[in-house]
């Protein structure tokens, strides 16, 4: 299992200076990848290319670039555009996002979800490959062959249910994960994007599993802590429904968190599940937690 880490946005003047000394340090402790999540303040691919353009050899990953307020071919051309600038070393994750944001902030009709990301898939993959797509669907069309440089990036989705899970394993590169426990990977999330690669004739898909982490001594106040930092997650349909698989009542319960031998069992839990890359959302005690990771990503 290769471990990554995640990104946290600066505060104050030069936030680009910032995840660019973030992207430094993670490729001097060892971690193979850095991700940015894509919310609601700087651009993930156009900061992650600022940042990390003519930077160590480290991949950066998007987690994640919501479909619904872009076409998908121009998406593909920002996100070769992003590659071409990294030296090839994008990764694009992507997802549907959720119902209140993509109706009731960006105002896009939010129904029937999986067809739109069938579609949208449809043409953002051979796009970004610098193929010409003819593609004539429901609800998005596209005829057009871009000639970006930078083609051919790894596209993982962020799939939680059956149906984007099949869809994650035969057309895309895999999935990224939030908020998704070790016993849901290994019941549910493993099986179902592995068989449908195997079927599409494809190869094992990446699994990169994203969770919240802290060494302590007090793994008590520490999840605790988590609820508090996580809360809307327990709230939002598609992670509460992981949470609930997992037999957990808040993303606390998800949360690896305990001294460095529980902490060190428990990353081994979730590489049993099927996990390729792991990605640490460390929250608290930082020097700590880090210092644990960086042991775990040289074993």
């Amino acid at each position: 299992m290769r471990y990554g880490y995640y990104l946290t946005e600066p505060k104050g003047p030069d936030p680009i200076g910032g995840l660019r000394d973030q992207i430094a340090q993670a490729a001097a402790d060892g971690f193979t990848s850095a991700w940015l999540s894509n919310i609601f303040s700087l651009d993930a691919i156009t900061a992650l290319t600022a940042a990390g353009a003519g930077g160590p050899a480290i991949e950066l990953g998007t987690a994640v670039v919501p479909t619904y307020p872009r076409h998908p071919a121009v998406l593909a051309q920002q996100a070769m555009t992003a590659n071409a600038a990294l030296g090839g070393r994008l990764v694009l994750g992507i997802g549907l996002s959720h119902k209140i944001v993509i109706e009731g902030m960006y105002g896009y009709d939010f129904d029937r979800p999986g067809r739109h990301m069938k579609e949208y898939l449809d043409i953002l993959i051979p796009a970004s490959r610098g193929e010409h797509v003819k593609y004539t669907g429901e609800t998005l069309k596209a005829d057009i062959r871009l000639t970006t440089p930078g083609a051919g990036f790894p596209v993982l989705m962020a799939a939680l249910g059956p149906r984007m899970l099949k869809m994650a394993g035969a057309v895309a590169d895999g999935t990224v994960l939030w908020m998704t426990g070790p016993k849901t990977i290994a019941d549910h999330i493993a099986p179902t994007i592995t068989a449908a690669a195997a079927e599409a004739g494809r190869e094992p898909p990446r699994i990169v599993c994203a969770l919240p982490v802290c060494v302590t001594d007090d793994p008590e106040a520490s999840v605790q802590r988590a609820n508090e930092i996580f809360a809307v997650y327990g709230q939002l349909p598609s992670y509460r429904a992981m949470l609930d698989r997992e037999g957990a009542a808040n993303p606390g319960d998800v949360a690896i968190v305990g001294d460095e031998e529980t902490v060190l069992a428990k990353l081994e839990e979730v590489e049993r599940a099927g996990v390729t890359d792991f990605v640490a959302s460390v929250y608290a005690n930082r020097e700590r937690t880090r210092n644990l990771l960086i042991g775990a990503a040289k074993v």
